[in-house]
């Protein structure tokens, strides 16, 4: 009864909020009236960033303030030491939705302590390819997963009153060439996969602001593309909020100002008093058009209470404990177990030494760009530090330091297990540049002398996306995705290795084993079939101009693309092992208002508590048009208690078993049959049964 109790409050005070940052016909009358005072040379200042950078311009006459913003997906950035939460890719790993709204509460939070109105977060671009520098900030390759990850972080965000900016729109899923690049996708591939969480986060989430991308789609930059902005967000998703640009992102000052273009960042370097002036008095542009413009600022700002309150609140703490908390619970739920043949959880005594070793062990890496976030002192885990914590007398366990560059191979022979961290850092992986498949730094060869030196391996990978193991996958014991896992990534790590954690995370993506077998692979990059050199060579740079990456693969990206290209994946989308076994039985399929009623058991058949996420898919028997196999349509994270069962209720409605249609431009559904399946990973179906619409 209390944690109901609790749960209410939590969903009414959520309400509240987001009833609370409406922009209501009084909120924009109010607008409207500041809008009428302003000079137009104020105007025209304030579709732009101010001076330093990260904020939007102060307008003294008309009480508008200065406000400041900061980069965030995984924690306050700028300006600041802050709580380093786990990256986005872990969020959605986690298929936890409490935790990722507990995550957008604790970053919001931390933002109001340090006087932050604007956070540049969540980003949502669709993981289409390992090779993304930009992975690890996003939620992974399937948009119901994305989405509902997105919407509870922006959620929990702007119930503390902090404005979330969903980024980047659209298609920018790859970080090659990212100014010059165009991402060319069809109307129906862009609506089903790469436009579905940006449609919740507007709809569902209220999101306060939308920041544009680099790339051109289909041939037009992001933010002077009236498509994307005007008919889709405007149009027909209903957005009223502010649509900024990414940081140096404009080029064409008439393009985005007609394109929809609300506030240029950092600062005027296209909408500039001068050239807005002569556009004006030559009649290209109106008073009217830039009216607009501002006033979705100031109806955004008004709706959130900028006008009234000090965006800093002096009572939060910047180290604030519900904030470490909810990295915590993020952090040991994200984690993904791909193998373990017995090696996990480890050994405990004197007679079962462990000895610990590589680069990942004593640092705290992250990815790099605006997604790194400079964690406040003493509050970083490192697995080396983690492992210091340890009880002796009941694990042995050694983190072992390279001497002029080898590792103390007698003490690799004797150990009862050898853990290997590696990884990628904020120099291999982030903003800017694509990244490797394959581990940097000789990391393979350190796995491969581990290996050669004992039988039982367990190989921890931090990482933003899947990486080639194809080295070492097979003779390894134990294989661990821990991604960048937060302030507490060591943590985590430890007590997953040691069984005081049970692992519970699920892959947010398809581990496709080659970059060959990814669907998207021949088209990801212009140069893609251009690779030299010998294994795994940095591929081709050409930066031709005018040069476009073509989605050819369609709605069949991820998952959705094994069965109908033929593909077998080394990991399929949602899988992950755990320390117990789950049994699933008593399925029921039920015609409820506008769809269906799913409910069905999981029962923990094991000897250790355990969560267990459940996946509901929904599967065409007869389609008329093609479509994917099966595609996520629901999910639940339950905790189970050894021997214990769980109930798992979900409601299927109209959209989950719809598809776009690009002659309505519009989302339809087939009548005809399908099956509901409920599954532990996208290949493993355990139940499912049949209905008609």
């Amino acid at each position: 009864m209390k944690r109901l109790i609790l749960l209410t409050a939590a969903l009414c005070a959520c309400t509240a909020s987001l009833l609370a940052q409406e922009i209501t016909p009084e909120v924009k009358a109010r607008a409207a009236e500041i809008v009428s005072k302003m000079t137009l040379e104020e105007k025209i200042g304030y579709i732009s960033g101010d001076e330093d950078g990260f904020s939007i311009k102060a307008v003294p006459g008309v009480g508008l303030p200065q406000l400041l913003m900061a980069d965030g997906p995984q924690g306050v950035r700028n300006r600041t030491h802050s709580t380093l939460y786990p990256c986005g890719v872990a969020a959605a790993a986690s298929w936890n939705r409490d935790a990722a709204h507990l995550m957008g509460q604790g970053i919001g939070r931390d933002a109001r302590a340090r006087g932050v109105a604007i956070m540049l977060g969540p980003g949502v671009n669709i993981y289409r390819s390992a090779l993304n520098g930009r992975n690890f900030e996003y939620f992974g390759e399937d948009p119901y997963l994305a989405s509902e990850t997105a919407l509870q972080y922006i959620l929990g965000m702007q119930e503390q009153g902090v404005i979330a900016t969903i980024k980047h729109f659209a298609l920018n899923n790859s970080e090659f060439d990212r100014h010059g690049i165009s991402s060319v996708a069809d109307e129906r591939t862009m609506n089903e996969i790469y436009f579905e969480t940006f449609r919740k986060a507007v709809e569902k989430g209220k999101v306060g602001a939308i920041m544009t991308s680099y790339n051109m789609v289909n041939g037009q930059h992001a933010p002077e593309n009236s498509w994307l902005i005007k008919e889709n967000l405007r149009e027909k998703w209903g957005f009223e909020g502010i649509v900024m640009s990414d940081w140096v992102s404009t080029y064409s000052t008439l393009g985005c100002f007609q394109g929809g273009l609300d506030l240029e960042m950092p600062r005027p370097l296209i909408y500039k008093e001068d050239i807005l002036k002569n556009l004006l008095a030559n009649g290209v542009i109106s008073e009217a058009e830039l009216d607009e413009k501002v006033q979705h600022i100031v109806q955004t700002l008004i709706a959130f209470g900028f006008l009234e309150k000090s965006v800093k609140d002096t009572s939060i703490p910047e180290d604030s404990e519900e904030s470490r908390k909810a990295c915590y619970d993020i952090a040991v739920e994200a984690p993904v177990l791909l193998k373990n043949e017995g090696a996990l959880p480890l050994k405990g005594g004197k007679k079962n030494p462990v000895v610990v070793l590589g680069p990942m062990t004593d640092i705290m890496p992250c990815g790099g760009g605006s997604g790194e976030v400079h964690p406040i002192e003493g509050r970083s885990i490192t697995i080396k530090d983690a492992v210091a914590k340890l009880d002796p007398k009941k694990f042995d366990v050694t983190c072992l330091e390279p001497s002029f560059g080898s590792y103390d191979l007698g003490a690799i022979r004797k150990a009862s297990a050898v853990v290997v961290a590696v990884g990628y850092t904020k120099k291999t992986e982030g903003e800017g540049h694509d990244r490797e498949f394959f581990l940097p730094d000789n990391q393979d060869a350190l796995i491969e002398m581990a290996l050669d030196n004992n039988k039982n391996v367990i190989v921890v990978v931090v990482s933003g996306g899947e990486v080639d193991m194809s080295k070492w996958q097979d003779r390894a014991s134990a294989i661990l995705m821990a991604w960048y896992d937060g302030q507490d990534l060591g943590t985590a790590v430890t007590e997953i290795l040691t069984g005081k954690v049970v692992p519970s995370g699920k892959l947010p993506f398809t581990c496709w084993g080659t970059l060959e077998n990814n669907p998207a692979f021949a088209s990801y990059h212009p140069t893609m079939t251009a690779f030299k050199g010998k294994e795994g060579t940095r591929h081709a740079r050409r930066f031709e101009r005018y040069q476009y990456t073509e989605y050819s693969e369609g709605v069949f990206l991820g998952y959705r693309g094994a069965e109908h290209f033929g593909l077998k994946p080394l990991y399929p989308f949602g899988y992950g092992l755990s320390y117990t076994t789950f049994d699933y039985a008593d399925l029921a399929v039920t015609p409820s208002g506008d769809g269906f009623d799913v409910s069905f058991t999981v029962r923990n058949t094991g000897k250790v508590d355990a969560k267990e996420v459940a996946e509901v898919y929904i599967a065409p028997v007869d389609s008329k048009i093609l479509r994917p196999a099966r595609e996520l349509k629901e999910y639940q994270k339950v905790f189970i208690p050894k021997g214990g069962s769980a109930s798992v209720k979900v409601h299927l409605d109209l959209r989950a078993f719809s598809f776009y249609d690009v002659d309505l431009h519009d989302w339809a559904f087939d009548s005809g049959k399908y099956r509901i399946e409920i599954g532990r990973s996208s290949e493993d179906i355990v139940l499912s049964q049949e209905v008609t619409l």
